[in-house]
Parts: structure tokens; sequence; C-alpha cells
């Protein structure tokens, strides 16, 4: 949150007490010269975007706006230093921060690790749909080269959108090693494979899915979980 810093001299303290139309003592201890002061119409400053408004006096032709007024609508806070008052800025509890997105070099390791599930999956499906033996070192060759992606990936995760989106990338490997496994073990007890298995595997389409999701999100370079990944 941005802050900074109005500060008002003794003169602005001479100021803002005598602003305070409601002070009786206003009319007691005026100068005959700042007679003007009380006899000016009530007028009002309202800053554009913000809520609510402040008093504003007008004398020897110029406005002068109430200091505590100021800062109610401009969600200041007011301290005194000294001979000075200090007017404290910060934004509105209303006003949503922007949305953070992913570094570039976050990014560019999210998009390689996904090209090397996809290519994972890829031969997966190639073997299952061919009726081909499933080799284990084949298959873990294909995990490997996605384990080390996602080492770089999570190195070069910085923002909170980042590590967001890398535990999603996270639980996709998991999910794609649970699904090779699913099928070696099959080969390995000699049970029949059909060649159609992934269309109707819910985990395989889950992957699909956050595949999709996942890519979505580096183009438009925010994290949106839909839970497609869960």
């Amino acid at each position: 949150m941005r802050r900074f810093e109005l500060m008002f001299s003794p003169t602005a303290l001479i100021i803002a007490a005598l602003i305070s139309a409601s002070n009786p003592a206003l009319g007691q201890n005026a100068d005959p010269a700042d007679a003007d002061v009380v006899a000016q119409p009530s007028t009002s400053l309202t800053v554009t975007g913000q809520t609510g408004s402040a008093n504003v006096i007008q004398m020897h032709g110029k406005n002068y706006v109430d200091v505590e007024g100021l800062a109610r609508i401009t969600n200041a806070s007011i301290s005194f230093r000294a001979t000075e008052i200090v007017m404290t800025m910060g934004s509105r509890p209303d006003t949503p921060a922007a949305p953070e997105g992913f570094s570039k070099e976050f990014v560019t390791a999210g998009i390689e690790l996904m090209a090397e599930q996809r290519e994972w999956r890829a031969a997966l499906k190639y073997a299952i749909e061919g009726g081909y033996p499933l080799s284990a070192d084949w298959l873990n060759s294909f995990r490997a080269k996605t384990q080390r992606a996602l080492q770089l990936a999570t190195v070069s995760s910085n923002s909170s959108a980042d590590k967001d989106a890398l535990s999603l990338l996270r639980t996709q490997f998991d999910n794609m090693s649970k699904l090779t496994e699913k099928y070696l073990q099959m080969a390995a007890s000699l049970t029949y494979i059909d060649p159609r298995s992934l269309d109707s595997d819910p985990l395989d389409q889950k992957i699909n899915s956050c595949g999709h999701s996942l890519a979505s999100m580096a183009t438009a370079n925010r994290f949106v979980d839909d839970g497609t990944c869960r």
C-alpha cells in the first residue's frame, strides 16, 4: 500500500481551528479584520471517487478546508509532530488490489513443463491404443524429463500467482504418475488393456481438463483455480 504524508505548519493549525464552525470561541476570539470568516455561506469540499465531504471556510478571498474532514473522506490518519500536523494517506479498504500475475521466468518454465507432460501422456496413449507392450523404462524416461521440468518451475516461482499455479502443476504431475503406474501394473499382471481404456478413464480425463486450464492461465497471465486440477 502506497503511503505519503502531508505536513501542516503552525499556520495550518490556526486555520484548522478557525474552520470549526461549531466552535463558539470562533466568534469570541476572531479578529475584527476577519469578520468575513463567519459571514460567508456554508460550503463543502467533495473529493471525486471518495465518500463524504468536508467543511470549507473562506477567509480573505481564500478557501480553507477542515483538516479532520479531509482526513475522513480520504481515509487518512492524523498525528501531531511538534509544531506539525501529519496526515498519512492510505488506499481505501474497499478498493481491491490489482491481481498479481505470473513472473516471466515461471511462465517459460511452466510452458516447458506442460509440453514435457503432454509428450509423456501422448506416449502412454500411443502404446495403449496401438496395443504395444508397456515398458517401465520407456515411460519412466518421460517421467524423469517432466520431473526435471517441474524442478525448474519450482525454482522459477516468485510471485504468489506462481506459487499457486505451482501447486496445481505438482498435482498434475502426481496424477500423471498415478495413471502411468496403473497401466504398468495392469501390463505386469497380464491384464487385458482395452485400446480405448483412456477414453473412459476418469483420471486421464482429469489430466486432460487440467492441462487446458493451466494453458488458459498462462495465456491470460492470471491464476484462476476452476477446480479441474484438484
